[in-house]
C-alpha cells in the first residue's frame, strides 16, 4: 500500500519506519530539505532517532502534492497547534473518501475541538477519520520493540483498516469507536507527566508520582465522561497505558519539561535543547478550555498551567494543592 506521513518528527519516523518495515511504500513530508535530502540519500532522519536506518521502502518530500499524489492513506503526525493548518494544506491533493489516521494530541487552543473535530471541519467525511494512541514511545517502537495502541473511528471500518494497516508482529493494534475518549487521553496525560516532572523536579519521590498519576486519571475521567466520552477508555491503552509510559519513562519530553521548568528553565530553554514539542504545555491550557465549558474540576491540570504559563512558585503550588478539602475518591464521574 502507498502511505503518506504527514510530519517527520521521532513521532512520524517511527510509525513511517513501522509501515516501510511492512512492505508499505511511505512518502513522508518533511519542513526542511535537509531532512528530505538525508532520508532519501541516506535512509536517516538527521534531527530525530538518527540512529536509526529507515527501511528503503520510505522516501521524503517538502512538497504536500507529491507526498500524497499516490497515497492510499493519510497519516498524521504534525504538532497540535498545527492540526488545522495542516488540514487545510493537504486538502486540495485529497480524494474525498481517502482514510485519514491523525496520531497528533492535543485540543486547539480557543476552541477546544479535538483533532479529529478539526480535520472534520475542514475536510468531512467523519467516517473516513480514525484516531490512533497508546503507550508508544518513537525510540522504542522505530527499533520494532514489543508495543500496542488503539484506534478509534467512528466508522468500525476506517477503524479496522488502519489496525490492519499499523499491525505487525511487534506492534498490536485495537480498535475502539471512542475518539473523543482516546483524543482527550491522549492530550491529559502529558499534562500530568508533566506535573509528574515537577514533582521529582523539587525533590518528591515515587510515592508523590504515584499519587498525581491516579489523581490525574481521575481528572482525565471527569473530563472525559463530561464530554460524551467513555470514562473507561481512561483505563485502556490510550489512559491508563499512555500515562504510565509518559510519566515513567526517561524518553518522556513532557515529564523532562517538567524537571527542566523545576530548575527554572523555559519551554522555550526546552524546545531549544531538545528540538521537541512539549504538547502537555500547550495542552493544559486548551484542555482548561473544554474544563470551563463544562464545568469540570481539573486542580493538577491548574497547578500545571500556573507553573508553566503565569510563574506560578512550584513548591507553594504543590503545597496549595495539597492542601485542597478533602473528598470522596471518585466524584464527579
Amino acid at each position: 500500500m502507498s502511505v503518506a506521513v504527514i510530519g517527520a518528527g521521532s513521532w512520524g519516523t517511527a510509525l513511517a519506519q513501522l509501515l516501510g518495515t511492512s512492505g508499505h511504500e511511505v512518502v513522508v513530508w518533511a519542513r526542511k530539505n535537509e531532512v528530505v535530502d538525508a532520508i532519501n540519500e541516506r535512509h536517516v532522519n538527521p534531527r530525530y532517532l538518527s540512529d536509526v536506518a529507515l527501511s528503503e521502502n520510505v522516501r521524503a518530500t517538502v512538497s504536500h502534492k507529491q507526498a500524497l499524489a499516490e497515497a492510499e492513506s493519510v497519516v498524521i503526525v504534525t504538532p497540535s497547534s498545527l492540526m488545522r493548518e495542516t488540514a487545510q494544506a493537504i486538502a486540495p491533493y485529497l480524494i474525498d473518501d481517502t482514510p485519514i489516521v491523525i496520531c497528533s494530541k492535543g485540543v486547539e487552543e480557543g476552541s477546544g475541538l479535538l483533532p479529529v473535530e478539526v480535520f472534520e471541519a475542514e475536510l468531512g467525511g467523519r467516517d473516513r477519520l480514525a484516531v490512533l494512541s497508546g503507550p508508544n514511545h518513537a525510540e522504542e517502537v522505530v527499533k520494532l520493540m514489543f508495543s500496542a495502541t488503539v484506534v478509534a473511528s467512528s466508522s468500525q471500518a476506517t477503524a479496522e483498516y488502519f489496525q490492519r494497516l499499523f499491525a505487525t508482529e511487534t506492534f498490536r493494534t485495537y480498535v475502539s469507536d471512542d475518539t473523543c475518549g482516546v483524543e482527550l487521553c491522549a492530550a491529559f496525560k502529558n499534562v500530568i507527566a508533566i506535573a509528574v516532572g515537577l514533582s521529582y523536579g523539587i525533590g518528591y519521590g515515587d510515592n508523590t508520582a504515584a499519587l498525581l498519576m491516579t489523581r490525574g486519571l481521575a481528572e482525565m475521567s471527569r473530563l472525559v465522561a463530561a464530554c460524551g466520552g467513555n470514562p473507561i477508555t481512561c483505563m485502556g491503552l490510550a489512559g491508563t497505558g499512555d500515562l504510565i509510559a509518559t510519566c515513567t519513562s526517561p524518553h518522556s519530553r513532557n515529564r523532562r519539561f517538567g524537571a527542566m521548568v523545576a530548575e527554572g528553565k523555559s519551554l522555550a530553554d526546552f524546545t531549544e535543547a531538545t528540538h521537541m514539542v512539549a504538547e502537555g504545555a500547550l495542552a493544559c491550557r486548551t484542555i482548561q478550555t473544554l474544563a470551563d465549558m463544562y464545568h469540570v474540576e481539573l486542580p493538577i491540570t491548574s497547578v500545571v498551567r500556573g507553573v508553566v504559563w503565569e510563574g506560578a512558585d512550584v513548591k507553594q503550588a504543590a503545597l496549595d494543592l495539597a492542601s485542597r478539602p478533602l473528598t470522596t475518591e471518585f466524584y464527579g464521574i
